[in-house]
């Protein structure tokens, strides 16, 4: 498929219009839910507000390019290698073995998500969630203000509808119970221009992850390069804690603090999934609002799509049974597959990010060959590798021995 033309003109939409889903946000949840029941013949209004992207690496694994069939062109960089940084300065560089990960950037994939949905029959609206209401007979009224400050209130006729928008869901909070519980980093970055003559360290193809609690008390630093730019960032749960004074003393470190400084963003990111994604009636959650970001990494966009693709999955269901209970399907197959990645992780973070100390042993930990083929086969194909039994008691020992000091870091 080719690259999309930037959206068309804003549809006009008679308010008696009435869609078999909304989709409220357009991120990769979002746009990979319209896609998925447009091209399966749904009517389906996506709606997403006007702004730019969250922070995000922009990492993608060779399962979401299969699975959601993106083309070789959003690819703005493939990293061969990862490099991960201790408190102290020491480097444990580790090889992507037979194969890479994609980099994308976030503002161009998006948009091109979206606009394959168009393609396949979604209707586009840009405007900012306002309210959900009901009819006597069942029928759902959502309603938005389009951009500007002055915009009108306009709504649309629908029977059911996909929560997509994002970490503090305003879907969630007015309609599925448990969603304040959710728990949250704030992640902020900076876009920068890449060097005509990168500095030294530098390597367009790896990306680095910096383990220091000067850069994040609870979470970590990234550079990760995207071709003709480099997205530098960082997030904590630590709402006294200096981000930009971080993504700074990162710079520096670096030896970027001169390039040129495109864009900064900053935005919640959700770190535990919610315990529960439907209302058991008309509405079902997806990607950020359902709180599919993998503790420890940060990895969401894969999670995000599969979500959304799920969430369409029992949309689907609902629509042809006319049941409600079918939309929490979606997050049972979730975490059916997932689950018990995201609570290792979940132990991990909440072990190894909470000091200095632990943090240089982590990092030390990581040079351990096993644990870089095995974590790699599980990024890369999401899923838990079982075919080597012999390495998982290897690395439980070698956990152990740095868990309780034995090892030397």
């Amino acid at each position: 498929m080719s690259t999309p033309d930037l959206r068309s003109a804003e549809p006009v939409l008679a308010m008696d219009t009435l869609f078999d889903v909304v989709v409220v946000g357009g991120g990769p949840a979002g746009a990979t839910a319209a896609d998925d029941l447009a091209s399966a013949g749904h009517r389906v209004l996506l709606l997403d507000r006007a702004g730019r992207p969250k922070p995000c690496g922009g990492a993608v694994p060779p399962r979401l390019i299969r699975d959601f069939q993106i083309p070789d062109h959003l690819l703005v960089a493939r990293a061969q290698a990862a490099r991960m940084v201790s408190p102290t300065g020491a480097q444990v560089d580790i090889p992507i073995e037979g194969g890479f990960v994609g980099m994308v950037d976030r503002e161009v994939f998006d948009e091109w998500l979206r606009e394959r949905a168009a393609s396949h029959g979604a209707v586009r609206c840009t405007g900012r969630f306002d309210s959900l209401q009901r009819t006597d007979d069942g029928v759902v009224l959502v309603r938005w203000r389009g951009p500007g400050e002055d915009a009108a209130l306009q709504q649309v006729r629908t029977r059911l509808v996909i929560g997509a928008d994002g970490a503090r869901s305003a879907v969630a909070r007015q309609e599925v119970p448990g969603s304040a519980k959710g728990r949250w980093v704030f992640a902020y970055h900076e876009i920068v221009q890449t060097p005509a003559e990168p500095p030294a360290g530098f390597k367009g193809s790896r990306c680095e992850v910096h383990y220091d609690g000067r850069l994040s008390p609870d979470f970590y630093g990234w550079v990760f390069p995207h071709g003709g730019t480099v997205s530098i960032g960082t997030g904590s749960a630590d709402k006294g804690f200096s981000l930009r004074g971080a993504v700074s003393a990162l710079r520096r470190s670096v030896h970027l603090e001169g390039a040129t400084t495109l864009r900064r963003e900053g935005a919640p990111i959700p770190m535990k999934p919610l315990p529960r994604w439907d209302n058991g009636r008309d509405v079902v959650l997806a990607g950020d609002a359902a709180g599919v970001v993998a503790p420890a990494s940060g990895e969401g966009i894969y999670y995000a799509m599969l979500g959304g693709r799920l969430a369409a999955e029992a949309v689907a269901r609902c629509l042809a049974t006319g049941d409600g209970r079918a939309l929490a399907g979606a997050r049972r197959a979730f975490m059916r597959e997932h689950g018990r990645v995201f609570w290792v992780l979940g132990i991990m973070q909440g072990f190894w990010y909470v000091s200095d100390k632990r943090r240089e042993r982590f990092v030390s930990l990581c040079r351990d060959q096993d644990i870089q083929q095995l974590t790699f086969d599980a990024y890369m194909n999401k899923r838990l590798v079982r075919a080597r039994p012999m390495a998982h008691v290897r690395i439980f020992f070698k956990d152990l021995a740095h868990l309780i000091g034995v090892a030397r870091v």
